[in-house]
């Protein structure tokens, strides 16, 4: 059975990581392709879902580099813009716990171009689900252009939205005045407990949950790392749990939790629309198989989701549940 297509827009960046120098006074650095959304059309891909990503890629090295990844994991770039402009780079320090902290070289870089002429030439015709968020969706001057194509995108398919707040890049306070409106057009809204708390400080997951629910999101879902997730589907809650995991560090894991939620929905037929089939219940299934993904995730090293091979092999129930 072929799955079906997921639309992905959004950045692709270098991320750039600390390791030993060569010499003293030099600084070395591991360069892997990133990004919230380019990980999410990875790891989408690589799980068996028909995967198309809409970028800007530059024709730098690390759009080069960038290009070789997306393709080798069996991403779409048709759609894809030639940008002029150069690439994005993440550098990224690891603490004692495998969490990153990140300095960001963005400015005037090709993936926060995007011009309503660029995305009006997009197809959406075979498009079930739409998914977008990060930096896409509030750097300027593209963000607004993104804004207005989610909103046109979703009178035919599902919208998906992960905010993954950047306050370095970009104040909270843009996020929250921006977030009312993305709720208004989403069906489906996942960030983190780190993306709660800078969004919403004074609030508790269920509050927060509600207040989103208020703004017309059905379904959402708030990931705590080892503590599992939070799923609210129009006020009903569900807790999942998160696996054991060793991890190494927990780069592009959130992507890959919301890739895995988008292809077990999607395997089950319950994507595309306003989600108005979806019950709790699957939504738990489609969490417990997601938080799966993201723990393989975690247990190597950079933005690296697993392939639909090694979940089968670590978890037969779940690979076959997932399509």
């Amino acid at each position: 059975m072929r799955l079906p297509l997921v639309t992905v827009l959004g950045e692709c960046v270098a991320d750039a990581f600390t390791v030993p120098a060569p010499a003293p006074g030099e600084l070395a650095l591991r360069v892997l392709p990133g990004g919230g959304p380019a990980n999410t059309a990875v790891a989408l891909a690589r799980l068996g879902t028909p995967a198309r990503f809409l970028a800007r890629l530059s024709d730098d090295v690390f759009g080069r580099l960038f290009r070789d990844h997306l393709e080798a994991s069996g991403v779409d770039l048709t759609a894809a813009v030639r940008a002029p402009e150069p690439s994005t780079l993440a550098v990224a320090e690891l603490d004692g716990r495998g969490q990153a902290a990140y300095s960001f070289h963005a400015q005037g870089t090709a993936d926060w171009q995007w011009t309503a002429a660029e995305l009006a030439a997009t197809d959406l015709g075979s498009t079930t689900c739409l998914h977008s968020g990060s930096l896409t969706l509030v750097r300027e001057p593209g963000g607004t252009a993104v804004e207005d194509f989610l909103a046109r995108a979703s009178a035919t398919a599902t919208i998906s939205v992960d905010p993954n707040v950047r306050p370095l890049l970009v104040a909270p306070e843009v996020y929250r005045e921006r977030l009312p409106r993305w709720c208004a057009l989403a069906d489906l809204l996942r960030l983190s407990e780190d993306d709660l708390g800078l969004l919403l400080p004074d609030h508790t997951i269920e509050r927060a949950c509600d207040a989103w629910h208020a703004a017309g999101v059905p379904l959402v879902v708030i990931t705590r790392g080892e503590r599992g997730a939070v799923a609210s589907l129009n006020g009903e809650r569900a807790a999942v749990p998160a696996p054991p995991t060793e991890v190494v560090d927990t780069v592009g894991a959130g992507d890959s939790f919301t890739a895995g939620l988008l292809h077990h929905l999607g395997a089950k037929g319950l994507l595309g629309g306003r989600l108005t089939d979806l019950r709790v219940d699957d939504v738990f299934d489609a969490c417990v198989f997601a938080s799966q993904v993201a723990a393989l995730t975690c247990g190597v090293t950079g933005p690296n989701p697993p392939w639909a091979r090694q979940l089968r092999l670590q978890a037969p129930a779940l690979g076959h549940a997932a399509g």
